[in-house]
């Protein structure tokens, strides 16, 4: 039961990884070639959507790396738990990234999108969250890793 945890947290993972990567390799530069006002309305549409859809393959992968640990502990596979607990710990700092950095700037891009205010530094806000989003794939990549090593000892 504890490889098929760890089976549910590596899907759960890799769809945030996938999406993850992608901004980093192919939104980020794409918007440096928008204006202003295009990247307001895009990226706050696209959070809009993104924070409602994308914690629930969050919450699974997680969830699912929780319960692999428990199991894999409770049967004695210390070096799947070693494993699952270092995805474990690799997804609370990019929850955490996520949740002081991101998720603040993608409430204000979707809340000024919504306005179309022009008050509000869109560039400014996409470069601070664009900052941290090479890091957050890493994170998810490595845990990611740490998964599929659970699952394949």
């Amino acid at each position: 039961m504890a490889h098929l945890f760890a089976l549910i947290a590596v899907l759960g993972t890799a769809v945030v990884y996938g999406t993850d990567v992608f901004c980093a390799l192919v939104q980020r530069p794409a918007l440096a070639h928008v204006d202003d006002r295009v990247l307001l309305a895009v990226m706050g549409n696209v959070h809009r959507y993104g924070d409602r859809r994308m914690p629930i393959p969050g919450v699974i992968g997680i969830a699912a790396a929780v319960v692999s640990a428990v199991l894999a502990a409770a049967s004695g596979r210390w070096p799947q738990v070693i494993a699952a607990g270092v995805a474990l710990g690799l997804l609370v700092v990019w929850l955490a990234l996520y949740l002081l950095v991101s998720a603040p700037i993608n409430r204000q891009l979707t809340a000024a999108s919504d306005q179309d205010d022009a008050a509000v530094d869109a560039r400014a806000l996409q470069q601070k969250w664009d900052s941290i989003i090479t890091l957050r794939a890493v994170l998810q990549g490595l845990a990611v890793t740490a998964l599929c090593t659970a699952l394949l000892i």
